[in-house]
């Protein structure tokens, strides 16, 4: 796995919620360096909006097909 926080746009949202569930895991784990954790929360505060996106570009796209827009509680 990388830690490199540049490249997350071009992830799926399954890509980037499976390589989250990953960095949580070693996070949790405990990494031998903070360097290391630092990197790892970096690149999971990436992955987490990544999700986000998809999941708001998703939830968008529902509303528009609603017949009412989307606009009903």
């Amino acid at each position: 796995m990388t830690t490199d926080a540049g490249d997350v746009s071009t992830l799926s949202f399954e890509q980037a919620r499976d390589e989250l569930v990953q960095v949580v895991a070693q996070l949790e784990q405990g990494s031998p360096t903070l360097e290391e954790s630092l990197a790892l929360w970096t690149r999971g505060e990436a992955l987490a909006a990544r999700c986000e996106e998809w999941l708001l570009g998703a939830k968008r796209r529902l509303d528009e097909a609603r017949p009412d827009g989307g606009t009903a509680p």
